[in-house]
């Protein structure tokens, strides 16, 4: 993946977009500056969650700019996101998620929502990078207290 990464960058330098070139050489910084921390070479699935962690902190800087009526701001930023979401995993909708939360319930059958840390571990690796797990949380919660 990260060899794909390096492709792409090379293609924008190529072609002259230097929007895509600037957010690939951002990214390629943050997987680079991830891998020296690791000491060792990353994973696809650590790539994953290096771009995933990208996107969530993109995203909470458009909110943050359209709170302050910086919509160039946001704009831009979602075009960022967009970049980095060709490398993400397609994520779930809402109805596969519940599934999924369903299956857990069912799997682990917990009483209280003291029980969330099993409910968690299991549902971590049945979904990984194919969506927002504070979202995820948040429907466990739910789903917990009623």
């Amino acid at each position: 993946m990260f060899e794909q990464i390096n492709n792409e960058l090379k293609e924008a330098l190529k072609s002259g977009d230097k929007f895509k070139l600037s957010v690939l050489r951002m990214l390629k910084s943050s997987l680079q500056q991830e891998q020296i921390n690791k000491k060792d070479k990353l994973t696809d699935e650590e790539i994953l969650a290096v771009i995933k962690k990208q996107v969530k902190v993109r995203k909470a800087s458009v909110e943050e700019y359209l709170s302050y009526n910086k919509e160039d701001m946001a704009e831009s930023l979602e075009k960022e996101i967009e970049i980095l979401k060709v490398y993400l995993p397609e994520e779930l909708s809402e109805e596969e998620i519940d599934k999924v939360i369903t299956k857990v319930f069912d799997e682990v059958k917990p009483e209280s929502i003291k029980d969330m840390g099993k409910v968690m571990k299991t549902i971590t690796p049945l979904i990984g990078t194919r969506a927002d797990m504070s979202e995820v949380s948040k429907k466990i919660k739910e789903k917990l207290t009623k």
